[in-house]
């Protein structure tokens, strides 16, 4: 077995500082980021954030401090990510599509000292820097024109790159991931060196396929930076040495590329986004040849989709479920149970990762068997080490014994297997029946004029709520109402169908995918004190 395909020991990896460290010293000619013809060896990429360490220690940045970065995936966003690593300083990635007050917020709750921006931000960077109670440092990255902002490469450039004489433990804080406020005001969540490190370190003891990388694979970082997935794939692939091609934005026919031309080998995506790439003319002529892996999160995926992705990618596929507050992944489905013979396996979230403990609780917080709905907790060494300046929100969130309520509605099976049915703030009651929107989005979706669909309670007289979809039609179909119900007849019982349907052209999402739920329910609530009815 040759030295790039053998999986590189990271036993002793506690820090992202002990990742460069790692590769400059063992492979320091090999590729570690590649973003639009820009490449960096892993040499260069120590030296480099060690310039950003030392630079962010003149500008005042010290130990615990946050600094912020704002804009689209770069090559750099990594590059100050470990340089902040290397000092002990926290970075908070804010997601580019946020609005410039929303984006402003997140930077002042943050108490952010310097403020990396990308040229695709630049409203939300005059937000924030029109907060003149604020003492911040603009820093302007590939070519982002800012207002007395110092541009990247001039100001790592007055500083040494030889590494810095600081060490830092695995509980020191790394990242601070802001929610995306579904259900209130964003929270700061607080991620360390261990949440994230720790739980690689224990899958790869377990030595399972499809988690292996090796310095040959080539990851593709296509998710926001904003956003927990995109951050953390990024890590993973530098951790294992393999190469990451990191893209600005989203772009389905540049994936196609980067798997063609740049030899793509692992991924992770969103299913909203693998829905959009699958649909491409061009997907049925690309050469796959390279690709292993496809791993799929941040929200469920419709059954006739994934099939028509094993189809088309014929790659191995793996689900991830997790959240902002676990670090990314906590449960897995591996490739050998996304069988299409067996599709009952296929609705599983999965089992747990290696070192991950699940139960399911009811409503007064007490164990129940399997097969019982109630609401998924977790608890691991990857749980958060809690909100930013919320005591109260991180305890509610997390117990005394360390459980953290997921906020998810769910059963184990007698085997182990995780089953999610929806948010538990979503679940919808009407005439005394419990509905989770997801079950019945899933017997909607596979009608061959469906493209998209998102279920939502809405206040009923009779029932208390009503189960309403929201449907986007494939294009050029002519969608009809009762052919989608008579279709979802067959596959949930009458009582879970929806009373009605409104067509719509696009559902609204976050950047890392997701539905907006309370976006569509607000205008069929508004003007009443409560949301349930």
């Amino acid at each position: 077995m040759s030295e790039q395909s053998t999986p590189v020991d990271i036993s002793g990896v506690m820090t992202l500082a002990d990742i460069t460290r790692l590769h400059a010293d063992e492979r320091p000619d090999a590729v570690a980021l590649s973003f639009e013809g820009r490449q960096t060896r892993f040499v260069e990429f120590h030296r480099r954030t060690n310039q950003v360490a030392r630079a962010l220690q003149a500008a005042g940045v010290s130990d615990g401090s946050r600094i912020a970065y704002l804009g689209k995936n770069s090559d750099r966003y990594f590059e100050a990510l470990f340089g902040a690593a290397k000092i002990g300083a926290v970075m908070v990635p804010v997601g580019w599509r946020l609005a410039p007050a929303e984006a402003a917020a997140i930077l002042k709750d943050a108490e952010a000292l310097v403020v990396f921006v990308t040229p695709d931000a630049l409203e939300q960077a005059g937000a924030a820097a029109a907060e003149t109670d604020v003492r911040r440092i603009f820093i302007a990255i590939d070519g982002a024109e800012i207002d007395g902002a110092e541009a990247y490469e001039q100001w790592i450039s007055r500083h040494l790159a030889e590494d810095l004489d600081v060490r830092m433990t695995g509980d020191a804080v790394l990242l601070q991931m802001y929610t995306s406020g579904t259900t209130g005001n964003p929270k700061g969540v607080m991620l360390t060196h261990g949440n994230i490190l720790g739980k690689q370190r224990d899958a790869a003891r377990a030595h399972m396929d499809w988690h292996v990388w090796t310095p040959s694979d080539v990851g593709l970082v296509a998710m926001p930076v904003g956003h927990v997935g995109g951050s953390l794939w990024g890590i993973v692939g530098l951790l294992y040495g393999a190469m990451g091609l990191v893209a600005r934005e989203f772009d389905p026919h540049r994936v196609l590329d980067y798997i063609e031309q740049d030899g793509a080998s692992k991924i992770f995506m969103v299913p909203a986004a693998l829905q959009i790439v699958v649909r491409q003319p061009r997907s049925r002529q690309v050469d796959y040849g390279r690709l292993r892996h496809i791993l799929y999160g941040a929200s469920p995926m419709p059954a006739d989709l994934l099939r028509e992705c094993l189809e088309v990618f014929g790659c191995g596929f793996c689900q991830q479920y997790g959240m902002t507050e676990t670090a990314g992944a906590i449960v897995y489905l591996p490739p050998d149970d996304h069988d299409p013979h067996h599709p009952e396996r296929m609705r599983a979230a999965g089992i747990p990762m290696p070192g991950v403990e699940l139960k399911i609780v009811d409503h007064a917080g007490q164990a129940v068997s399997p097969g019982v709905i109630g609401e998924v907790l977790t608890r691991s060494a990857s749980n958060m080490a809690g909100y930013w300046h919320m005591p109260d929100a991180t305890a509610a969130a997390m117990d005394a014994d360390g459980w953290l309520r997921t906020g998810d509605a769910g059963y184990v099976d007698a085997e182990g297997y995780l089953f999610i049915h929806d948010r538990v703030k979503d679940m919808i009651i009407s005439g005394a029946e419990n509905i989770y929107p997801a079950e019945v989005e899933n017997a909607i979706y596979g009608h061959p004029d469906v493209a998209e669909v998102a279920v939502i309670g809405v206040p009923d007289e009779k029932w208390g709520e009503a189960v309403k979809a929201l449907i986007v039609p494939k294009a050029g179909a002519s969608c009809d109402a009762d052919a989608v119900l008579a279709f979802a007849r067959t596959r949930i019982a009458a009582f879970k169908l929806p009373k009605s349907v409104d067509f719509v052209e696009a559902l609204p999402r976050n950047a890392a995918g997701k539905v907006l739920r309370r976006e569509l329910r607000a205008p069929f609530w508004a003007g009443r004190e409560r949301n349930v009815n």
